[in-house]
């Protein structure tokens, strides 16, 4: 068996609401500020199993592509966006097993800050809230808060190790058996088993202790999504899920064989680390019904601008100025999503620019199209190859509505269930608890 998680890449923002044209996507342009749209996600993917919705973030008004806003505000591709936190609990509330996967920043949230709002949240959701841990990718994101440009990348994540550090100690400032409510001494808490932690590193600074007492998974699960060298030790190091994007079945088994490694080397369990693939089948009644609907989502005249504006956003780099005929620059590099550059790149293949969006526009890690069981027959082959650990769904075109939702929730989720690949019930309270059921 397979676990299967839900990406949402707009995060709580506005989802592109014209994208292909979409006679389908509802009233998402008028009310995607408002929580009716991802309960009803959240509720979709609980009563098909999904372990996690993942809900993404960023925190500027991008203008990487053509130097203006223009493309970014026109099609709703990074802004408008609200903060994800507050909706966690909103999600939860609505529902009762799924996990609930929130974004923050280190440059956005001070460790104290975030500790804290972490534990309040797994209070909050009762255990089923999880940490997308970030060093934010764009200068700027960092020139909101108070940098002229952003961290060197390599610089970042050793940033983050030390965030990673601080928050870990602040979860374990309380004991686990910190609370005791004895009405006869009328002692809350033992003070002894309340610790300050004294931190003192090159970035970070915190006395500590935390104010917020101990929370159902002791600290929330973590996911993370680094695929660079550095990104790779990151995770390998903290996470308990980590997103992950790869060309082909080979090139994922060879990812996860290799944060194996590496998690291995650092003294942990490799199975505590469960990889999920970026997915993003095209399905239809029919398989000529799913390569109709594949042709038409490519063939949108706007999927091209709207992909170089993307890659353009989380890379630093204005593609707008790359002839779109011509392979592009050898020696392009960024101080953005290094591995998103060099996976969408392929530098070196002598692939065009127009040939690179119509291989990669989609950001899945293998294409499928098909019907709901060709899709999931064709699933459980890659995970039989690559050996686990499941798949991180979003739709193909970049865009999110209820029609999908439901094509993966009642169509390929129950074929999936049909072949034993996907759990058919929870029997976990928590989310870490959820993830290493199998």
């Amino acid at each position: 068996m397979f676990r299967l998680g839900w990406f949402l890449g707009s995060g709580f923002g506005i989802q592109p609401w014209i994208s292909g044209r979409s006679p389908f996507v509802g009233s998402n342009g008028s009310n995607w500020m408002k929580p009716d749209l991802y309960i009803d996600l959240t509720q979709s993917l609980e009563r098909a199993g999904f372990d996690y919705l993942f809900i993404q973030d960023s925190a500027m008004v991008e203008d990487s592509y053509g130097g203006s806003m223009e493309t970014t505000l026109k099609y709703g591709l990074f802004a408008p966006k609200n903060d994800p936190l507050p909706l966690i609990p909103l999600l939860t509330q609505a529902s009762k097993h799924i996990g609930i996967i929130g974004t923050i920043s280190t440059i956005q949230y001070p460790p104290y800050l975030a500790a804290r709002m972490m534990t309040t949240l797994d209070h909050l959701t009762e255990g089923r809230v999880g940490i997308n841990v970030v060093s934010s990718v764009t200068n700027r994101v960092a020139q909101n808060f108070g940098h002229d440009r952003h961290l060197e990348h390599d610089l970042r994540y050793e940033m983050a190790d030390e965030y990673m550090d601080v928050v870990n100690q602040l979860f374990a400032s309380w004991h686990p058996d910190a609370v005791v409510m004895d009405r006869k001494t009328e002692t809350y808490a033992d003070w002894t088993k309340v610790r300050p932690i004294h931190f003192k590193g090159k970035y970070f600074k915190s006395r500590g202790p935390l104010n917020t007492a101990p929370s159902p998974q002791g600290r929330p699960t973590y996911v993370q999504a680094g695929a660079s060298e550095r990104g790779r030790d990151f995770a390998a190091k903290h996470a308990d899920s980590i997103i992950a994007a790869a060309n082909g079945p080979k090139a994922m088994k060879e990812l996860r064989d290799d944060i194996r490694r590496r998690a291995a080397k650092l003294g942990r369990n490799p199975d505590d680390i469960k990889l999920l693939y970026l997915f993003s089948p095209v399905m239809g009644e029919t398989e000529e019904e799913a390569k109709m609907v594949n042709e038409r989502g490519i063939a949108q005249h706007r999927f091209t601008e709207r992909w170089l504006s993307l890659i353009s956003g989380i890379t630093d780099i204005d593609f707008s100025k790359f002839d779109m005929d011509k392979p592009l620059p050898e020696d392009l590099t960024t101080n953005g999503e290094l591995s998103s550059l060099r996976r969408f790149a392929q530098l070196g293949s002598g692939k065009t620019l127009r040939q690179l969006i119509k291989e990669g526009g989609k950001s899945s890690s293998v294409e499928v199209v098909g019907t709901p069981d060709q899709v999931a027959a064709k699933m459980g082959e890659i995970m039989e190859e690559v050996g686990g650990d499941g798949f991180l769904l979003r739709n193909p075109f970049h865009h999110i509505n209820r029609r999908y939702i439901l094509e993966v929730t009642d169509g390929l989720v129950p074929a999936l269930q049909r072949l034993d690949l996907v759990r058919t019930e929870y029997t976990q309270p928590t989310l870490r608890e959820t993830l290493m059921e199998f």
